[in-house]
């Protein structure tokens, strides 16, 4: 996801309302995120629906090495050896 460029990537919620068609259309073209404010304050960011995709992957992804990481430290591991032989007995 590329950086936010103030000067062009925010917009108060009254200008996003009236031109929301127009700034549909230029985060789907420039991948930039847009930050809609509402009385000078960080409302509510707008992204492509490429960005949400990836943002989403690779929330998941990470969700699942911390899940792995919490295996390991719980002791809910086996190792290679073991499972190599538990598949062989089958």
């Amino acid at each position: 996801m590329r950086t936010v460029r103030i000067a062009e990537d925010i917009v108060p919620v009254s200008e996003f309302k009236a031109q929301a068609a127009n700034w549909l259309k230029r985060v789907s073209e420039t991948d930039h995120p847009i930050v809609i404010t509402q009385n000078g304050k960080a409302a509510g960011v707008l992204l492509s629906p490429a960005q949400f995709d990836a943002l989403t992957e690779r929330a998941r992804f990470v969700a699942a090495i911390d899940e792995g990481l919490a295996d390991v430290k719980a002791g809910r591991v086996h190792t290679h050896a073991s499972v190599v032989a538990r598949f062989k007995k089958k």
